[in-house]
């Protein structure tokens, strides 16, 4: 039984969603399938490969990651399958895959599965699908696809570093309302050298030590850590820190390092 995992910003309101899943199970009726998400933000790749970066690497190899962001029909989008790290990703060449890898992806290849006109305007639901459960069932890439050398590069915005400081951005901020932000955890341990700091975001607040653990304040109190995804959060013990705190995609944090005091 193969595994399909579905990342879209087709939401819930909709039948788009099952749509796509209907056509899957009429060419794999077997294939286990599981929702990352649908609630990526219309057309937000940045959003989507921050959510299934952080996700693919807990599934079984050879699972099937297909990726419905941005994949309306256009002459000149190229639509591809990439296999990396014992991973399959199917999904539109829109720069996405240049955020979701942190390097050049193992094999590449663009799709050529004739498109049927009746699905013209939703490809997801015809040549992704077509490709996923070719894939799902033991298929090779070479059987769907011509080999392709380069994929279209997207820029993140990294955190910005001087002598003594990070400064970085809300890049996620998750149903619980923690911020996440860009600075990683690696980052951060290399510029600290076992220094103190201090967390400054909006106009005067700030946090000066890192928690292991979101009880280890009291409920209501703030705090900062390094979660799963390993990138820096602000969070509020049982509270929403995007709303109380007034933080938002986009927003500047900035951390200081400076010596410990005598």
């Amino acid at each position: 039984m193969g595994i399909i995992t579905l990342t879209t910003d087709l939401g819930s309101k909709d039948f788009y969603q099952s749509a796509l899943k209907g056509s899957l199970l009429s060419l794999m009726p077997n294939v286990n399938l599981i929702d990352i998400t649908h609630e990526v933000p219309s057309f937000n790749i940045s959003y989507a490969a921050f959510v299934l970066k952080n996700a693919y690497p807990y599934f079984p190899k050879n699972t099937v990651h297909l990726i419905g962001i941005d994949s309306v029909y256009s002459e000149n989008t190229k639509y591809i399958a990439v296999k990396h790290r014992d991973h399959y990703f199917v999904g539109a060449d829109n720069g996405i895959f240049s955020l979701l890898f942190d390097e050049h992806p193992e094999d590449v290849v663009e799709l050529n599965i004739m498109q049927d006109l009746k699905y013209l305007h939703f490809p997801l639901v015809d040549i992704f699908v077509k490709a996923a459960t070719h894939l799902a069932k033991g298929g090779k890439l070479k059987d769907i696809g011509l080999p392709v050398a380069e994929i279209e590069q997207k820029m993140l915005l990294h955190p910005v570093i001087e002598k003594d400081i990070i400064r970085g951005s809300v890049v996620y901020i998750d149903t619980f309302c923690n911020v996440i932000t860009n600075i990683t955890k690696d980052l951060f341990t290399r510029i600290q050298k076992n220094r103190d700091f201090t967390l400054h975001f909006r106009k005067s607040e700030t946090i000066t030590q890192l928690s292991w653990h979101y009880n280890e304040v009291q409920e209501g109190e703030k705090l900062c850590l390094f979660g799963i995804s390993n990138h820096l959060e602000i969070a509020i013990n049982k509270g929403k820190a995007s709303g109380l705190l007034g933080l938002h995609l986009g927003d500047i944090v900035r951390v200081e390092f400076h010596s410990k005091v005598s």
